[in-house]
């Protein structure tokens, strides 16, 4: 395993619908890196999200953000967090992966597939963001 520290963003109040993928992302990051915002694959997880004031949890994911190595963000279910922590992610020079799942129900947002900073990759089933994942992390090395 690679001492890369990874931030996994993903959706929480905007729904968890794709939870269960978060876990498989999240179980598979970790067998090549360290995951700092591991917490958010949680199933328990609720759309409520963290407990705790709206400050606290800004303020450590932030630190967070500004601890990882990259970012590795599932952007399937839009939320406005992930797309708030991807543009501090951009500004801090930051490696972005985005995943998007492609089942032609939901539409990627412009602004993360029209940014030239960030590695989209569409992806149809979870082997292929698995694949995303690997080459992302070897190219951090």
């Amino acid at each position: 395993m690679s001492d890369k520290k990874i931030y996994f963003a993903c959706s929480i109040r905007g729904g968890r619908d794709d939870a269960e993928t978060y876990g498989a992302l999240v179980t598979h990051i970790t067998t090549q890196a360290v995951v700092l915002s591991e917490i958010f694959a949680d199933r328990k997880l609720t759309p409520s999200g963290s407990p705790g004031l709206s400050a606290d949890i800004y303020a450590k994911d932030i630190s967070w953000v500004q601890q990882a190595d990259a970012i590795i963000a599932e952007v399937t279910n839009p939320s406005l967090g992930v797309g708030y922590e991807i543009a501090k992610a951009e500004e801090w020079d930051k490696p972005v992966l985005a995943l998007f799942h492609e089942t032609g129900e939901r539409k990627l947002s412009a602004m993360i597939d029209g940014s030239p900073n960030l590695l989209v990759v569409r992806y149809m089933d979870i082997d292929e963001a698995k694949l995303a994942i690997d080459s992302f992390i070897r190219s951090l090395e």
